[in-house]
Protein backbone atom coordinates (compact mmCIF):
# COMPACT_ATOMS: atom_id res chain seq x y z
CA UNK A 1 0.00 0.00 0.00
CA UNK A 2 1.08 3.53 -0.45
CA UNK A 3 0.02 7.28 0.62
CA UNK A 4 0.17 10.30 -1.34
CA UNK A 5 -0.27 13.13 1.05
CA UNK A 6 -1.46 16.70 -1.07
CA UNK A 7 -1.27 19.95 0.09
CA UNK A 8 -1.78 23.53 -1.01
CA UNK A 9 0.56 26.76 -0.41
CA UNK A 10 -2.21 29.44 0.11
CA UNK A 11 -0.69 33.34 1.02
CA UNK A 12 -3.70 35.14 2.55
CA UNK A 13 -3.37 38.90 2.00
CA UNK A 14 -5.18 42.02 3.00
CA UNK A 15 -5.76 44.42 -0.25
CA UNK A 16 -3.38 46.72 1.28
CA UNK A 17 -0.42 44.32 1.25
CA UNK A 18 -1.38 43.59 -3.04
CA UNK A 19 0.59 44.76 -6.12
CA UNK A 20 -0.73 47.14 -8.13
CA UNK A 21 -1.10 44.35 -10.99
CA UNK A 22 -3.28 42.29 -7.85
CA UNK A 23 -5.29 45.56 -7.05
CA UNK A 24 -6.46 46.08 -10.35
CA UNK A 25 -7.74 42.77 -11.16
CA UNK A 26 -9.14 42.62 -8.16
CA UNK A 27 -10.92 45.58 -8.60
CA UNK A 28 -12.00 44.89 -11.73
CA UNK A 29 -13.61 41.44 -10.51
CA UNK A 30 -15.33 43.29 -7.78
CA UNK A 31 -16.90 46.03 -10.43
CA UNK A 32 -17.94 42.73 -12.97
CA UNK A 33 -20.65 41.29 -9.43
CA UNK A 34 -22.45 44.34 -10.33
CA UNK A 35 -23.16 42.50 -14.11
CA UNK A 36 -24.16 39.68 -12.43
CA UNK A 37 -27.70 38.01 -13.65
CA UNK A 38 -28.56 35.66 -10.89
CA UNK A 39 -31.85 36.96 -10.03
CA UNK A 40 -32.41 33.05 -8.66
CA UNK A 41 -29.31 32.29 -6.03
CA UNK A 42 -28.68 36.31 -5.75
CA UNK A 43 -25.03 35.15 -5.39
CA UNK A 44 -23.17 37.42 -7.67
CA UNK A 45 -19.72 36.21 -9.10
CA UNK A 46 -17.26 38.57 -10.92
CA UNK A 47 -13.82 37.60 -12.34
CA UNK A 48 -11.42 39.19 -14.13
CA UNK A 49 -7.61 38.04 -15.96
CA UNK A 50 -4.78 39.67 -16.40
CA UNK A 51 -3.55 38.85 -19.69
CA UNK A 52 0.22 38.85 -20.91
CA UNK A 53 -0.66 41.58 -23.19
CA UNK A 54 -1.53 44.14 -20.37
CA UNK A 55 -5.34 43.53 -21.33
CA UNK A 56 -7.85 43.03 -18.42
CA UNK A 57 -10.78 40.81 -19.39
CA UNK A 58 -13.69 40.64 -16.47
CA UNK A 59 -17.09 38.83 -16.54
CA UNK A 60 -19.76 37.34 -14.29
CA UNK A 61 -22.05 34.64 -13.35
CA UNK A 62 -25.10 34.32 -15.48
CA UNK A 63 -28.05 32.33 -14.74
CA UNK A 64 -30.73 30.94 -16.52
CA UNK A 65 -33.92 29.30 -15.55
CA UNK A 66 -33.07 26.18 -17.16
CA UNK A 67 -30.64 24.56 -14.91
CA UNK A 68 -27.81 24.13 -15.89
CA UNK A 69 -27.98 26.76 -18.63
CA UNK A 70 -25.75 29.28 -16.93
CA UNK A 71 -22.42 29.56 -16.43
CA UNK A 72 -19.99 30.79 -13.96
CA UNK A 73 -18.36 34.35 -13.53
CA UNK A 74 -14.70 32.28 -14.12
CA UNK A 75 -15.99 30.63 -17.37
CA UNK A 76 -16.90 33.52 -19.01
CA UNK A 77 -14.14 35.36 -18.11
CA UNK A 78 -11.49 33.10 -19.59
CA UNK A 79 -13.24 31.95 -22.72
CA UNK A 80 -13.91 35.60 -23.64
CA UNK A 81 -10.17 36.47 -22.84
CA UNK A 82 -8.91 32.68 -25.13
CA UNK A 83 -11.56 34.23 -27.66
CA UNK A 84 -10.48 37.81 -27.94
CA UNK A 85 -6.60 37.77 -27.63
CA UNK A 86 -6.05 33.34 -28.26
CA UNK A 87 -1.81 33.73 -28.25
CA UNK A 88 -2.00 35.73 -25.14
CA UNK A 89 -1.59 34.33 -21.83
CA UNK A 90 -3.17 34.44 -18.54
CA UNK A 91 -1.28 35.98 -15.76
CA UNK A 92 -3.59 36.51 -12.72
CA UNK A 93 -7.23 35.52 -12.35
CA UNK A 94 -9.40 37.42 -9.08
CA UNK A 95 -13.04 36.15 -8.23
CA UNK A 96 -15.18 37.83 -5.99
CA UNK A 97 -18.40 37.30 -4.69
CA UNK A 98 -21.68 39.63 -3.23
CA UNK A 99 -24.67 38.09 -1.33
CA UNK A 100 -27.61 40.65 -1.27
CA UNK A 101 -25.16 43.41 -2.32
CA UNK A 102 -22.31 42.93 -0.08
CA UNK A 103 -18.91 41.28 -0.54
CA UNK A 104 -19.26 38.05 1.25
CA UNK A 105 -17.41 37.36 4.34
CA UNK A 106 -15.74 33.95 3.01
CA UNK A 107 -13.99 33.99 -0.12
CA UNK A 108 -15.10 32.99 -3.41
CA UNK A 109 -13.57 29.77 -4.96
CA UNK A 110 -14.25 28.35 -8.38
CA UNK A 111 -16.60 25.53 -8.82
CA UNK A 112 -15.32 22.06 -10.29
CA UNK A 113 -16.03 23.07 -13.34
CA UNK A 114 -13.83 26.41 -13.44
CA UNK A 115 -11.15 24.45 -11.77
CA UNK A 116 -11.31 22.05 -15.10
CA UNK A 117 -11.19 25.38 -17.22
CA UNK A 118 -8.61 27.10 -15.14
CA UNK A 119 -6.53 24.27 -16.08
CA UNK A 120 -6.90 23.72 -19.18
CA UNK A 121 -5.95 27.73 -19.66
CA UNK A 122 -2.82 27.25 -17.58
CA UNK A 123 -2.10 24.26 -19.70
CA UNK A 124 -2.71 26.38 -23.30
CA UNK A 125 -0.30 28.95 -21.93
CA UNK A 126 2.04 27.10 -20.24
CA UNK A 127 2.48 28.12 -17.21
CA UNK A 128 0.13 28.58 -13.83
CA UNK A 129 -2.12 31.11 -13.20
CA UNK A 130 -2.22 33.41 -9.92
CA UNK A 131 -5.28 32.86 -8.22
CA UNK A 132 -6.58 35.79 -6.35
CA UNK A 133 -9.59 34.54 -4.24
CA UNK A 134 -11.47 37.38 -2.43
CA UNK A 135 -13.58 37.92 0.40
CA UNK A 136 -14.23 41.11 2.25
CA UNK A 137 -11.56 41.72 4.30
CA UNK A 138 -8.83 39.29 2.49
CA UNK A 139 -7.59 37.97 -0.33
CA UNK A 140 -6.05 34.29 -0.69
CA UNK A 141 -3.42 34.29 -3.17
CA UNK A 142 -2.87 30.65 -5.10
CA UNK A 143 0.23 29.92 -7.46
CA UNK A 144 -1.16 27.83 -9.92
CA UNK A 145 -4.42 25.53 -10.02
CA UNK A 146 -2.89 22.22 -9.34
CA UNK A 147 -3.05 23.51 -5.75
CA UNK A 148 -7.19 23.71 -5.42
CA UNK A 149 -7.07 20.68 -8.25
CA UNK A 150 -4.57 18.35 -7.39
CA UNK A 151 -4.11 15.08 -10.21
CA UNK A 152 -6.12 17.24 -12.65
CA UNK A 153 -6.89 15.33 -15.95
CA UNK A 154 -5.95 17.40 -18.75
CA UNK A 155 -4.10 17.10 -22.93
CA UNK A 156 -0.99 15.01 -21.26
CA UNK A 157 -4.07 12.70 -19.90
CA UNK A 158 -5.58 11.86 -22.80
CA UNK A 159 -1.86 11.14 -24.74
CA UNK A 160 -0.91 8.22 -22.18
Amino acid sequence: MKTLEISAKITILSELELTDDQKNVVEAAKKATLTSYSPYSHFSVGAACLLDNGEIISGSNQENAAYPSGICAERTTLFYAMARFPEAKVLKLAIISRNKGRITPEVCTPCGACRQVILETEVRGGQPIELLLCSDTEIYVVNGISSLLPLGFNYDSLQK
